[in-house]
């Protein structure tokens, strides 16, 4: 099997970065996808059947997509081609249809891997469906991105998706085991600098590689600290991209941390959306519903506090009106939590779109004119402020609708005082009622 090198034609003895001279040489060495790869893995299965079909290799980047496409075409004796969707068009592909076309006529079957395979667009992914549909490739396609929303459907019914997992520790703990083999002595780290080595990776053995090899060159004597590690290599900015699946995944981390009454996680959540250089406003929009759809009359200083965060961010600016979003995401995590004005909401919702367009009944009705006095217009109102009790007991649904309970309120926060005043209100409601 050719790699990239030699693809390109580089020599054997052509200097190679650590991470492609440690590229593994078959599917055993993958790390961290035993869950596609083992035995009982859709992978390993496939194999041990000896029956390609078409993939697509969700995962980030770092977890073996390229790797596991190229093992593939060794094990089932497939020629190996590889395009990437930034760099080709539909010249491209028909020419790789093509050669595969030539190649199945002697006998050769195609792997065709495809990187980055959500960047074409629905009619380039539409042409693959008459190759894959009809054996002349195997498609693998690889992608960062969820195939759920980037790839059609015509495409994803022909080809199955495999998740791929970010590196665990332990998986780049035998990256880092590799690397040692193969310079056949220790990275000059301490144990907590390996640690933190690992943590800067973010679950991308590619990239962990890439810093290994420069503790490698750095032929030192004295183990690197942490602090002297981060120093001596270069640190990436976390994984965030603000138009993609990263961007829904962490604010729903947020919002469902604040609704779980978990400030610390919240507020990591929030540090992790800062740090990527999310905009606070989006946040804060969220903030704000969260406010009331997960807290709502539980605690009515929520909606408050969310709303005043936004205008002490408007008026400062980052980074130090960022501490009021800080202070929003503690308040709102460890307020009490109810849904009940959210589920109010759309039960009210569904009842006025069974209902239709009932009126009110006559005596709620203002009677501006003589004509809408004389139609029954306001007859028979009574003024609650000047009611027993302040209370009237009157109906206020329309003619015609039984009356509903939308609201109904938590044992928790305020809400607990609020159930109060609808029971004494029932009570009241019955008593008139009975009169």
């Amino acid at each position: 099997m050719s790699d990239l090198f030699e693809a390109g034609g580089l020599p054997d003895d052509a200097p190679r970065p650590l991470a492609d001279r440690l590229r593994p040489k078959s599917l055993a060495e993958v790390v961290g996808q035993d869950h596609l790869i083992g035995p009982e893995g859709p992978i390993g299965r496939m194999v041990a059947a000896n029956r390609p079909h078409s993939i697509i290799l969700w995962g980030p980047p770092g977890t073996g997509k390229t790797t596991i496409a190229r093992l593939l075409s060794t094990a089932f004796k497939l020629h190996f081609e590889q395009l990437s969707a930034v760099f080709s068009g539909v010249a491209d592909l028909k020419k790789s249809f093509d050669a595969a076309r030539q190649r199945r006529r002697i006998g050769q079957g195609t792997l065709l891997f495809v990187d980055e395979i959500h960047r074409f667009n629905r009619s380039q992914q539409d042409s693959f469906l008459p190759v894959v549909e009809d054996g002349t490739v195997v498609l693998v396609g690889a992608t960062t991105e969820n195939p759920s929303f980037e790839l059609n459907g015509a495409l994803l019914s022909r080809a199955q998706v495999l998740v791929l997992r970010r590196l665990d520790d332990a998986a780049l703990e035998t990256l880092l085991t590799r690397v040692e083999t193969h310079y056949g002595e220790h990275l000059p780290l301490t144990d907590d600098a390996r640690q933190t080595l690992r943590a800067m990776a973010d679950g991308d053995g590619r990239y962990l590689l890439n810093l290994a090899e420069e503790v490698a060159a750095l032929k030192i004597v004295k183990p690197l600290d942490p602090a002297a590690l981060v120093t001596a290599v270069q640190k990436r900015a976390p994984l965030y991209d603000k138009s993609r699946e990263e961007h829904y995944n962490l604010i729903s981390a947020l919002h469902k941390s604040i609704r779980g009454s978990d400030p610390d996680a919240a507020l990591y959540w929030l540090a992790r959306m800062l740090a990527g250089g999310e905009q606070p406003l989006y946040i804060l929009r969220r903030l704000v519903r969260a406010s009331v759809e997960d807290i709502g009359l539980a605690d009515p200083q929520a909606l408050v506090q969310a709303v005043a965060a936004k205008d002490m961010y408007d008026f400062l600016g980052s980074p130090e009106g960022e501490i009021a979003l800080v202070q929003c995401v503690l308040y709102l995590a460890s307020a009490p939590k109810s849904n009940a004005v959210y589920v109010a909401h759309g039960a009210a919702m569904r009842a006025a779109e069974v209902h239709g367009s009932l009126m009110p009944p006559a005596h709620i009705l203002n009677a501006p004119t003589k004509l809408m006095k004389n139609l029954g217009y306001g007859k028979g109102y009574e003024y609650d402020h000047e009611a027993e009790e302040g209370f009237s007991g009157q109906n206020y649904f329309p003619d015609g609708m039984a009356r509903e309970h939308f609201y109904q309120p938590k044992e928790t926060g305020f809400e607990r005082e609020i159930q109060k005043r609808l029971d004494y209100w029932a009570k009241l409601r019955a008593k008139r009622s009975e009169a």
